[in-house]
């Protein structure tokens, strides 16, 4: 797939349309630039990683950084970060990305294992990229053969093997799983002829992802960082593989998945029936909670979440003027530790609800926790989605 080179600007001399700014994001208005890319938006001096975790403020705030620069292929349809430098992603112990400590996330994962069984029932199953195998030992307690393939891998069950997927593993599954791995992969359509070549050239592959669509349409901007390179919609997909089994959205809507043959892999080519349009209206959120702060004057404010989505909305937060006390998060790797870029201190529920008043203004992330998020706070707090406003 055509990209623009590791670290180039998609904002320079060639740029003929207009912008919009808040918080530090910029709207590029849909205008071809000289190279062929669609200019979407841009945001810079972001943390390469979302969900690395700090020992202290001071070395939170001093994280590797680098711009987004979302521009969208002519070509092949597919929309990406083009200043994306993939040498700056050096995955260790201090990633923290474990969702499945929440009860409202084990039970997507429950529902993502009912599809894999209507799907690959009876098949072999390889997983890629099975993170803390969370979810390779969900399917092998639903009786599933599985193997999960992941370098940073923690843990101690022995169906996971410390290493990428290549031929030289010498494995092969009748399905292959890629869960949240190919937005974090410069070329996402290279990576899946990989995966392919190292299975024999067949197979069957079900594959999820952050939904774009989704996050267009609610204006999700704090869902735009440096971590995922691309931005994928489920037209993509079908542009990817000449047979998909399956496509759907789950988690109220925020990821797509897909179930294709691997076979069936192609170059992607954009359709012509495609009519995307990035919103102009897509930063108003960032005003709008940064002045809902600001009126709040003396009184504490919280972030829910320390996660990719709460350390944009905190960088964006502060960037605009507004003060962000403290942090939530029920992942206890979190706790103690300090968010990349505002150095703001990660906090469990059970210290939130000793240090926050009554009635403080409790941003929630993720709106698909608001309820277990009340209950857990016992309804002590003057509660914010930020992802449902716009609908």
């Amino acid at each position: 797939m055509r990209r623009g080179k590791s670290g180039e600007s998609a904002l320079g001399p060639e740029l003929s349309g207009s912008v919009s700014d808040a918080g530090g994001g910029r709207i590029v208005s849909g205008r071809q630039s000289s190279s062929g890319f669609i200019e979407i938006y841009s945001a810079v001096n972001l943390p390469v990683f979302q969900n690395r975790m700090f020992h202290n403020a001071e070395a939170a705030r001093n994280c590797a950084r680098g711009d987004v620069n979302l521009v969208r292929d002519r070509e092949t349809g597919l929309i990406f970060n083009r200043a994306f430098r993939p040498e700056l992603m050096q995955y260790d112990a201090d990633y923290q990305n474990e969702q499945a400590v929440s009860a409202v996330f084990r039970n997507h994962l429950n529902a993502v294992c009912d599809v894999i069984e209507r799907q690959f029932g009876g098949y072999s199953l390889i997983e890629v990229g099975c993170g803390k195998g969370h979810f390779l030992e969900q399917l092998q307690f639903r009786g599933f053969r599985i193997v999960g393939l992941d370098p940073a891998y923690e843990g101690i069950n022995p169906s996971v093997i410390k290493k990428y997927f290549s031929p030289e593993i010498g494995i092969h599954a009748d399905g292959i799983v890629l869960r949240h791995v190919l937005e974090h992969v410069q070329d996402p359509v290279g990576f899946l002829a990989k995966i392919r070549d190292a299975n024999g050239g067949a197979g069957k592959i079900y594959i999820e992802v952050p939904c774009f669509d989704w996050i267009c349409k609610h204006r999700a901007w704090f869902d735009i960082f440096y971590e995922h390179v691309n931005y994928f919609r489920e037209t993509d997909f079908h542009g990817m593989f000449s047979e998909v089994h399956e496509s759907a959205h789950v988690f109220a809507g925020q990821y797509l998945y897909v179930v294709a043959d691997l076979a069936s892999l192609r170059t992607s080519i954009a359709r012509q029936s495609d009519d995307f349009v990035f919103p102009d209206d897509f930063l108003c959120g960032v005003n709008l909670h940064a002045e809902k702060l600001k009126s709040a004057g003396a009184a504490s404010s919280a972030i829910w979440g320390g996660a990719s989505k709460g350390v944009t909305f905190a960088i964006f937060m502060e960037r605009a003027g507004a003060k962000i006390d403290v942090v939530i998060d029920v992942n206890p790797a979190k706790q103690g530790k300090y968010l990349p870029g505002t150095g703001l201190e990660v906090r469990s529920p059970e210290q939130a609800v000793q240090l926050l008043p009554d009635g403080a203004s409790v941003f929630v992330m993720n709106g698909n926790y608001l309820e277990e998020v009340r209950t857990s706070t016992r309804q002590r707090f003057s509660y914010f989605t930020v992802d449902h406003d716009y609908i």
